[in-house]
């Protein structure tokens, strides 16, 4: 079985060091990552500039661009046949509800799935004890469960991980997407030039969060398991849309 990795954290995270290593003892595997953090990428591509395959010390492939570009350009260029598989992380925090739609973690998973193969992101909900050795083995875990049952259809895989050892773990479960209120305010401030400059703020609380979301099974210490779907048609409003238009 041949994986490829990749994030949106940069080919040095620690977090997709882990994934490697642990990967690398049930599938060959090739990483592809961005040569810096582009959290927050989402599925943008380059265009505007060619992009830059260079290759680390430790064997990795990085590109000075976002995610999405990472895993479009080995898929569709780089490599001779396509993975068996994507896998995208390990990321430093969670990626759950609305995080999703900017998430470059999510992005470069939906880029292998666009392009027919089967993905999964994996993210570490938290942002203090580092166990990433956690999430790696539930990912290894899912993919030993892959090679010996793959899923029917086409998969794209939303895998948050507590920030808690392995053995504290409280199963798994398959979960919604909640969601967030919306954003805090940006953050104004001064250059030492006196120029006024913004930063975004931080993301909302849980909104929703109720019984089958990804938020609570976390808080449960579950690994929530989401899965996930490109079409954005809300198909409830096509009607009232066609009535509208024809009035």
């Amino acid at each position: 079985m041949r994986i490829l990795l990749s994030n949106d954290d940069g080919y040095f995270a620690p977090g997709l060091a882990c994934l490697a290593e642990v990967l690398s003892s049930i599938a060959d595997i090739i990483v592809v990552a961005p040569e810096r953090d582009r959290s927050g990428a989402s599925n943008s591509l380059t265009l505007d500039r060619p992009l830059h395959l260079r290759k680390s010390h430790n064997g990795f492939y990085y590109v000075n661009g976002t995610p999405t570009d990472c895993v479009h350009l080995a898929v569709t260029g780089m490599l001779d046949t396509l993975p068996d598989m994507v896998v995208s992380g390990i990321n430093d925090g969670a990626n759950m509800g609305d995080d999703t739609v900017y998430s470059g973690t999510v992005a470069a998973a939906t880029e292998g799935f666009l392009l027919g193969v089967p993905s999964i992101a994996v993210s570490l909900a938290g942002f203090s004890a580092g166990n990433f050795g956690t999430a790696a083995r539930v990912v290894a875990d899912m993919v030993r469960r892959f090679q010996r049952d793959k899923l029917l259809g086409p998969v794209l895989l939303n895998v948050n991980v507590p920030d808690i050892a392995h053995e504290a773990l409280q199963g798994m479960e398959v979960t919604r997407l909640g969601r967030r209120h919306k954003a805090e305010p940006v953050v104004r401030s001064r250059t030492p030039r006196g120029e006024t400059v913004y930063w975004v703020g931080a993301a909302g609380s849980a909104q929703d969060a109720g019984e089958g979301t990804d938020f609570l099974a976390v808080e449960r210490n579950k690994v929530s398991v989401t899965p996930l779907q490109i079409d954005l048609t809300r198909y409830g409003q096509l009607d009232a849309v066609r009535q509208w238009l024809t009035k």
